[in-house]
C-alpha cells in the first residue's frame, strides 16, 4: 500500500508534465499502478480496515458491570460469563484499555527548578545491611539539596524524633548551613497533625528549625514526586553503596557512608552536567548559616536508682555511685553517651551502645572497695526536725529506733506530731517514764501524755453571752 506521501509526490510531479514512464522509474514502479494513483485524483489512502471487536457487543454490560463491582475486571468477567458471554478474561482487558475503561491517562511529569539555598528534601527507606555478621533491616535517613543535589545519608536501628534531630544535626554540619525549607513527606516523625500545606510540625520539631532558620513543609498526598531529589538516590544507595559491603559495627557503617557521599557528590552527573560539588560552591553562600553554638542533641528521662544501684534504660541497667541508691536522678541519652545527672552535677556517664539489649554496665569507681562495707545512714528530715523542736527526745529516739514497732520514719513522723500537737511538760513527763520502763510503743506513750494533761489540756473559759436568744427545738421566737 502506497503511502500517502508517496501518492501526493505522483500527482505534483504529473503536473509538472511529467511522463507516467518517467514517474514509475522513480519511484521504481510499474505504470498501471502509477496510472491508478492518477485515475484516483486524490492523494488521500483507502480507509484502513478495521476488524469487530470481540467485547464491542457487550460494551454497555461491561459499563454497568464496572461500577456494580467495584472496578475489580475479575469479578466483571465472571457475571459476563455468567451472562452468557464467551470472550475471555484476556479479550476483556484489552478492550477496556484500547477503550479508557479503568484506565486514566498518564499526566506529563512536570519540572521543578530551585534557587541555590531555596530548598532541602529529607526522607527514610529500610535497606537491608549486613552488619556484624548479619543482615539487619535498618532505617536509612537522606537529605539531597535540591539545587545542587549533594547527599548525606546515615543509618539508624529506628527512627524517631529523637534520631531524626541527630541526623538533620549531623546533616547541617556536613554542609555547613541548611536550606530555607526542609520538604518531607506526612511522615509522624515531624508532623503533629494535618497534612500537605495544612501540615503543623510538633513543637519539638518547630523550635528545632528555628534553631537552625528553617521550616518543614510536606508534600500533598499522593504527591511524592514532589520530593523526587531524595526519593531518586535511595535505589542508588541500596544497589551501590550496599552491595557486595559488609561492616563492623555502627561507627564503621555510617563512616563509610559519609566517606560515599563524599565521593558520590564529587561524582559528574549526566542529567546535571555537572558534578554537585561544584555546584554546591555557588549554593553554599545562600545557605542559612549554622548558629554559633550547636547544642548535643539529647533524649531526657528521669529514673530512680534501683536498690542494686542502677538506673534502667531500654531494657538495659547502667550503674550509678552506690551513695544515690534511691535517689530520682536525670538521664541524658545523645547518639554517643548516657549521661547521670544529680541536680546539675554529672555523677555517670556510659558509652550509647545502639545495639544493647539486657546488659549491665558497670563502672568500678560506682562501687564500694572491698571490705569498706556498706556507709551507714545518716539522719532523716523528720528524726532532724524532732530534734531541732525538741533536744531531750534524743534518748527516745535512740530507743524507737533500736526496737522498732513498724516503720522508723513513720513512728518519727507520728512523734513529731505529738510534740506539735501536746503541751510540753506533760509529754515530757511521760517520755520520761517511756524511758525509765522501756516502752517505745507510741500508742502507750499517747496515752501516758492525755493521762497527764487531764482536764488542764482543755481549760474552759467563762461563758460568752450569744447575739441573740437561743430557741429550743418545738419553742417560737414570738413572746
Amino acid at each position: 500500500m502506497l503511502s500517502p506521501e508517496r501518492r501526493i509526490a505522483i500527482l505534483e510531479l504529473r503536473e509538472r508534465g511529467q511522463s507516467i514512464r518517467a514517474i514509475a522509474r522513480v519511484f521504481k514502479m510499474d505504470r498501471d499502478s502509477v496510472r491508478k494513483v492518477l485515475r484516483g485524483e486524490t492523494g488521500e489512502p483507502p480507509p484502513r480496515y478495521r476488524r469487530k471487536e470481540a467485547g464491542e457487543a457487550l460494551h454497555d454490560d461491561i459499563l454497568e458491570l464496572y461500577q456494580a463491582c467495584k472496578e475489580n475486571l475479575v469479578r466483571v468477567h465472571e457475571e459476563l460469563l455468567a451472562r452468557g458471554a464467551t470472550l475471555s478474561y484476556q479479550a476483556l482487558t484489552s478492550y477496556c484499555r484500547r477503550h479508557g475503561i479503568g484506565e486514566q491517562p498518564r499526566l506529563p511529569e512536570g519540572e521543578y527548578h530551585f534557587l541555590p539555598g531555596e530548598e532541602s528534601q529529607h526522607d527514610t527507606s529500610p535497606h537491608r545491611v549486613q552488619l556484624g555478621g548479619r543482615t539487619r533491616v535498618l532505617q536509612c535517613a537522606s537529605l539531597v539539596l535540591a539545587h545542587s543535589r549533594m547527599i548525606y545519608a546515615q543509618y539508624f536501628p529506628t527512627f524517631n524524633r529523637f534520631w531524626c534531630k541527630v541526623f538533620l544535626t549531623d546533616a547541617f554540619r556536613f554542609f555547613g548551613g541548611a536550606c530555607s525549607r526542609c520538604m518531607i513527606d506526612n511522615t509522624h516523625v515531624v508532623v503533629a497533625q494535618g497534612t500537605g500545606r495544612n501540615m503543623i510540625p510538633a513543637p519539638e520539631m518547630e523550635v528545632f528549625g528555628e534553631r537552625f532558620g528553617f521550616v518543614f513543609r510536606a508534600h500533598e498526598l499522593r504527591h511524592p514526586d514532589r520530593k523526587g531529589r531524595v526519593e531518586a538516590p535511595f535505589a542508588y544507595l541500596e544497589n551501590n553503596f550496599l552491595a557486595g559491603r559488609e561492616f563492623q559495627d555502627w561507627a564503621d557503617l555510617n563512616r563509610q557512608a559519609r566517606a560515599w557521599c563524599e565521593k558520590a557528590n564529587a561524582s559528574p552527573k549526566r542529567h546535571l552536567h555537572a558534578r554537585p560539588i561544584d555546584l554546591f560552591a555557588l549554593e553554599q553562600g545562600a545557605l542559612q548559616p549554622l548558629p554559633m553554638w550547636v547544642p548535643t542533641v539529647y533524649r531526657l528521662e528521669n529514673r530512680t536508682v534501683d536498690g542494686a544501684g542502677y538506673v534502667n534504660l531500654d531494657g538495659n541497667r547502667y550503674s550509678v555511685p552506690y551513695q544515690l541508691t534511691g535517689r530520682r536522678l536525670e538521664v541524658r541519652i545523645s547518639a554517643e553517651t548516657i549521661e547521670v545527672f544529680k541536680d546539675q552535677d554529672l555523677v555517670a556517664s556510659h558509652a550509647h551502645l545502639w545495639d544493647a539489649r539486657d546488659q549491665k554496665f558497670i563502672q568500678p569507681e560506682h562501687r564500694p572497695k572491698r571490705g569498706e562495707g556498706r556507709p551507714k545512714a545518716g539522719a532523716s528530715p523528720d528524726e532532724l526536725e524532732l530534734l531541732r523542736r525538741e533536744p531531750l527526745l534524743a534518748g527516745y529516739v535512740t530507743g524507737i529506733k533500736a526496737h522498732p514497732s513498724g516503720r522508723i520514719s513513720a513512728l518519727l513522723r507520728r512523734l513529731l506530731g505529738m510534740v506539735q500537737d501536746y503541751p510540753r511538760q506533760p509529754l515530757l513527763k511521760a517520755i520520761d517514764t517511756a524511758l525509765a520502763y522501756r516502752l517505745f510503743d507510741l500508742d502507750r506513750l499517747e496515752r501516758m501524755v492525755l493521762k497527764n494533761v487531764q482536764e488542764n489540756y482543755f481549760e474552759l473559759g467563762q461563758a460568752v453571752p450569744l447575739p441573740f436568744d437561743p430557741v429550743l427545738p418545738g419553742e417560737s421566737r414570738e413572746r
